[in-house]
């Protein structure tokens, strides 16, 4: 269904989402603040087990990443291991565009949700798979947490790198903060649906594959291209032989110059001392040779400079730098603000918390709406309002543990 002027471009969409994993439910988030209608479908009683996940916001040991990637969404509880719990879940994939799912693939088959099932009860829904491994190959059917997502996809074997390497040149292979991988899996969902949703109206329905593993394999494929040179990339081999992370008077910048007129700008902002105008720094292999030689002058230099002069010199003289920011300056900056980067949301027990709002930004703004504190709080209103089932079937169905 197109969407009309200046609305945002999901609206009139509807997508069942079926999920446990962050990937799954963050692509929900995004098709939410796209404007589709988006109904999360939660075991009954204690509900999605990512209600229970860290971190919790405050005392109320309330899942602050729950609620992030929930937002916007509708909460409806079934227990699709039952008869009429099935039955209702087909019942809503009759009425929605997209159904999200990252039930494994022999679950799938227990459940009658196998592709082939959906797709003979349902030719124009797209469903979209999202699982670690994808629902081809002898991985298809393995659980992962967010460390065996991100190192499947090759790039924590060549962290850490840089000034952590040099602090700590025999740790092992160390994962990203949080749920960086996830996200990556999740936002590649996104790109698919939205691709399925422009020809849904020529080709019908398909079956969306997503591999959280290829996503992050993707996203990571330089050390993967550097086979094809003969080199296996390592977190020794990946440090960049001078600049990096850089300590200034006031905090961090990192420094990356790759090319020739990149160091040029680098001397001229550090005001072309004497060392710079050695006649071997002029050659780009004899500078990576001997990166550590040069890493004492700059370093030296750096620690009496102020974050934000380096920064718009360097702009100015088309250095690649950058500073390091923390979360609480990204919450009060100027840029921040301007962009409505977040948006205070009324969380029940909690009141109003800030959240991330989108990483894009459409003529109608997005607005943020708290999930609900429990599992099943639309059920009336999706089941009764919106299948036609009356009052009296859903007190039944709760007292059978269905809903």
């Amino acid at each position: 269904m197109p969407a009309a002027l200046n609305d945002t471009p999901l609206d009139g969409i509807v997508v069942v989402e079926y999920c446990r994993s962050v990937a799954g439910s963050y692509a929900g988030r995004m098709l939410a603040l796209m404007g589709a209608t988006v109904i999360k479908i939660e075991a009954p009683g204690e509900g999605d087990p990512l209600r229970r996940m860290p971190p919790f916001i405050d005392w109320a040991k309330r899942s602050a990443l729950f609620d992030y990637i929930n937002v916007n969404k509708s909460s409806v509880t079934l227990d699709v291991k039952t008869k009429s719990g099935l039955a209702l879940l087909n019942e809503l994939l009759k009425k929605a565009d997209v159904f999200l799912d990252d039930t494994r693939p022999s679950d799938r088959k227990t459940l009658g949700l196998a592709p082939e099932n959906v797709a003979a009860d349902h030719a124009s829904l797209l469903f979209a798979s999202v699982l670690p491994f994808g629902a081809k190959g002898e991985h298809s059917d393995y659980l992962a947490y967010e460390l065996n997502t991100l190192h499947s996809g090759g790039e924590g074997y060549l962290m850490p790198n840089g000034l952590a390497l040099e602090l700590f040149p025999d740790r092992p292979p160390v994962k990203i903060y949080g749920q960086f991988a996830q996200f990556v899996g999740g936002t590649s969902a996104v790109c698919a649906i939205i691709s399925g949703l422009l020809i849904q109206d020529v080709v019908g329905g398909q079956f969306l594959d997503i591999s959280v593993q290829d996503a992050n394999v993707a996203l990571s494929c330089f050390n993967i291209q550097r086979l094809g040179e003969g080199v296996l990339e390592n977190r020794h081999g990946r440090s960049f032989q001078y600049g990096g992370v850089l300590e200034c008077s006031d905090g961090y910048v990192g420094v990356l110059t790759l090319e020739q007129h990149q160091w040029e700008g680098l001397v001229k902002l550090m005001g072309e001392p004497d060392w710079t105008k050695q006649e071997w720094l002029k050659d780009p292999l004899a500078r990576g040779r001997r990166g550590a030689q040069i890493n004492k002058g700059i370093r030296a230099w750096a620690k009496t400079q102020k974050v934000e002069d380096l920064v718009i010199k360097g702009q100015t003289l088309n250095v690649p730098l950058a500073k390091y920011v923390g979360p609480d300056e990204i919450l009060v900056a100027d840029q921040t603000k301007a962009r409505h980067m977040f948006a205070e949301v009324e969380i029940p027990g909690i009141g109003k918390v800030p959240m991330l709002t989108a990483p894009f930004q459409f003529t109608t703004p997005a607005k943020l709406a708290a999930y609900p504190a429990q599992p099943g709080a639309n059920n009336a209103a999706v089941l009764c309002e919106l299948l036609g089932h009356s009052r009296a079937e859903l007190d039944r169905w709760a007292a059978e543990k269905v809903v």
